[in-house]
This record gives C-alpha cells, sequence and structure tokens, in this order.
C-alpha cells in the first residue's frame, strides 16, 4: 500500500500536503443547519446560511483548485443531505485505498453510499469502514504515522480497528475536548515539518507530543473558532485559507508558504472549512 504504483493513477495519498492532483467535492445545493451538531452551528443557528453566497463561494473554491491544475470531481447533491459540501468526513484516502467512513449522526448517514455509487462507477475500489464508526475529519496521515481524533464522531474501537487493517503504518489515537467536532478542527499537518494546533484543546501530552515532532503554529481562540487549522494544503508549500484568519496566514507566510487567500466564510458557518470541503484520492510527491 505504501509504495506508489505504476498501474493505477486514480488514487494515492500519502499525507496531508504532498501534491493534489484530484480532489472530491460537493455544492452546497441545500446546505442548512436542519439538526445543531457542533459548536459552530448553535452560533449561527437563529442566522442561518445564505445559499447563493455559500454557491458563489464554492464556485471561486472550485475556480481555484482548477487554477492550480487539480481535477475536481463534484459528486451530485440531494436535499436529503444538508451537510453533503462537508467531503472529507465521509471517507479518506490512503496509499491506493479509499476508505469509507460509517457516518456517526442520523442527518449524515447515507452520504457515504453518494460516494460509493461514484467509486462504483469509475471502477475504483474502496474499503467499508462499518465495523466501527469513523469519519474523515478525524483522519490526519503523514507518512507512515495516522492520527486518529477520539470525538463524537470517531471512537476507540474505530482506531483499534485501523491500526489491526494498517499493520505497517503507526495509528496514533488522539484525544480531545468533546465540543470540538473533528481533529481537523484543533490539528493539521502542512508539511513535513510544520502543524496548525489549537491547544486548549488538547492534553499536555498530545501538545508535547506534537511539539517534539513539528514546528507548531498555535491558533488563537478566535481563529480555531474561525476553523484556522482547516486549511488545504495543496502541494510545494501552498495553502488554502480563509482571509479572516490574518495571524495563521501570517505564520504560514513566515515559515516559507505561499498562503492562497479564498472566502468561504458562508459555508464555514456549519462548521467546517477547507480541509472539510475537500476529499483528496489522488496526490504526488
Amino acid at each position: 500500500m505504501t509504495e506508489r504504483p505504476q498501474t493505477n493513477s486514480k488514487t494515492f495519498c500519502m499525507s496531508e500536503y504532498d501534491v493534489l492532483k484530484r480532489v472530491i467535492l460537493c455544492q452546497p445545493q441545500y446546505m442548512t443547519i436542519r439538526e445543531v451538531i457542533n459548536e459552530t452551528q448553535e452560533h449561527f443557528k437563529n442566522v442561518g446560511i445564505h445559499i447563493e453566497r455559500a454557491l458563489e463561494q464554492h464556485s471561486e473554491l472550485v475556480k481555484t483548485l482548477k487554477e492550480n491544475k487539480i481535477d475536481v470531481i463534484l459528486l451530485p447533491y440531494h436535499k436529503k443531505y444538508p451537510e453533503q459540501v462537508f467531503t472529507r468526513d465521509i471517507g479518506f484516502t490512503l496509499g491506493q485505498t479509499i476508505f469509507v467512513a460509517k457516518m456517526a449522526t442520523d442527518v449524515r448517514s447515507g452520504e457515504e453510499d453518494i460516494l460509493k455509487q461514484w467509486l462504483e462507477d469509475e471502477e475504483i475500489s474502496y474499503y467499508n469502514l462499518i465495523e466501527e464508526r469513523i469519519e474523515g475529519g478525524d483522519v490526519v496521515i503523514d507518512g507512515k504515522t495516522i492520527y486518529v481524533g477520539l470525538s463524537n464522531r470517531t471512537t476507540l474501537k474505530a482506531s483499534e480497528q485501523l491500526q489491526r487493517l494498517l499493520n505497517q503504518f503507526d495509528v496514533i489515537p488522539i484525544s480531545f475536548k468533546e465540543k470540538y467536532l473533528h481533529l481537523d478542527c484543533i490539528f493539521n499537518v502542512v508539511s513535513p515539518e510544520v502543524a496548525l494546533i489549537y491547544p486548549n484543546a488538547l492534553t499536555q501530552k498530545d501538545i508535547d507530543f506534537f511539539a517534539a515532532r513539528y514546528d507548531l503554529i498555535e491558533v488563537s481562540e478566535e481563529e480555531q473558532f474561525q476553523l484556522g487549522t482547516n486549511v488545504l494544503s495543496i502541494g510545494n508549500k501552498r495553502v488554502l485559507s480563509l482571509p479572516v484568519n490574518k495571524n495563521v496566514n501570517k505564520q504560514l507566510r513566515n515559515r516559507g508558504f505561499q498562503v492562497i487567500e479564498v472566502d468561504i466564510t458562508e459555508i464555514i458557518k456549519s462548521g467546517g472549512s477547507f480541509r472539510c470541503c475537500t476529499l483528496p484520492i489522488l496526490r504526488e510527491a
């Protein structure tokens, strides 16, 4: 699984930061806060989401990805699934294998079937993680190391199942405070040397563990609420980030990153940003 195959150019990922070539998104056509499932939605539940603005912002995101020579696949949307824009949660790609997640909430259950149908139509094999509950937002990959966030959506048993399946990898469970939705809302690896972190959500033990491995960019409480950690690396030290997260962007630029600012602030009202909105299926080192 770890070696790049010569025959299959459709799927391959070994990190969060290699050059992104192909990615799955879904337009927020029916995006709404129907059932509050995270803290951000609680904050915006009375304001609601402006669908036209969200669609315009999503189109700008797609355009930006295409301008960077990334092949964008748009899954069909359905009014039953108001959270479909967050394609990252329905799976993750590791090596040549796309793992399809088991969704934790009723409002999102069934989204994975649309992904599976597309994969079958494209004749792309996948592994169905049906035994234990896991969502892709809790899975952060850095080569042979896989961090799995233990959240309301992903269980320790799921992490243990993943370790049994992937015995050549080091699967490391990371506990964090319950109110934060997924691991990628508080931690994200953007290069082999650099990671973003919101330390208030993590144990000191895990903060020290990450600090020994990475140059950590600490995200403030305000910028964490604006999902400052939830950037998308597209390779060669290029990162998509929100314009409002000025300190995160400054810290990234200070470390030699090219920060591509795209405004998707309407979409983040539902609790996810760039990483949540993208499911990479092909990256090249």
